[in-house]
């Protein structure tokens, strides 16, 4: 059994965001993706790193990310396996997935695969014109790889299928299912807190307790 453990691939999972705050959801695709990985018998996922954006993403109603980094290491003080990298938010300006990736694969050298975990939303933006480069989808799935957490109902494989770089690679994608739905977003948090609404069972207590504590998403004072 400990010859069989040692030659499976030891990856790392990589998750880029805004994490605008922190929810239940970001935090439960992780835990999705890690035990989906381990089942294939082919990989042991050894470690989870949210990367929050650089403010340089100029996204509507981003806060800034030295909240948004405090957000995410409050929200996996609870985990074992998943971390925070601020290296992302610390740029000068707004950085490429692709450059997140590599600076992550330089971290662990040769010794781990880095892997980028998002939603099908991700992988369906890879079809906006100008959005992506082509050079860089071909080596975040290419060299890297996806695993893309998506909710029953939706079809990721058949937008696989219409893209031609995304078949080519697609050996490289790993779908995941999330079966037990959660319609939980970031958008929605903020929302609530804007109109003073409990966001309890939502998103991790202590992320809450920062959020009052700082005054984040609240109405600009008139």
């Amino acid at each position: 059994m400990a010859a069989a453990f040692a030659s499976k691939t030891k990856v790392v999972l990589l998750s880029c965001g805004s994490f605008n705050p922190v929810t239940f959801l970001h935090l439960r695709m992780f835990e999705l993706a890690r035990d989906a990985l381990n089942k294939t018998g082919v990989y042991t996922v050894v470690k989870g790193f949210f990367s929050p954006v650089n403010d340089g993403y100029k996204k509507k109603d981003l806060i800034k990310s030295e909240h948004r980094v405090q957000m995410c290491k409050l929200g996996v003080q609870t985990s074992d396996w998943i971390s925070v990298d601020d290296w992302e938010s610390k740029q000068s300006g707004w950085q490429e997935t692709i450059k997140v990736l590599t600076h992550m694969s330089d971290k662990f050298v040769d010794s781990v695969h880095v892997k980028l975990l998002c939603g099908a939303d991700l992988l369906e933006s890879f079809a906006v014109p100008n959005l992506w480069k082509d050079e860089d989808i071909e080596q975040i799935v290419g060299q890297y790889g996806l695993v893309v957490i998506s909710r029953a109902g939706s079809n990721p494989e058949s937008f696989i299928y219409e893209s031609d770089v995304l078949t080519k690679f697609k050996d490289n994608i790993h779908i995941v299912t999330e079966w037990i739905s959660n319609d939980v977003s970031a958008t929605k948090i903020r929302r609530a807190l804007r109109r003073s609404e409990s966001v309890k069972y939502l998103i991790p207590d202590p992320v809450i307790e920062y959020i009052k504590a700082n005054k984040l998403y609240v109405p600009a004072e008139k």
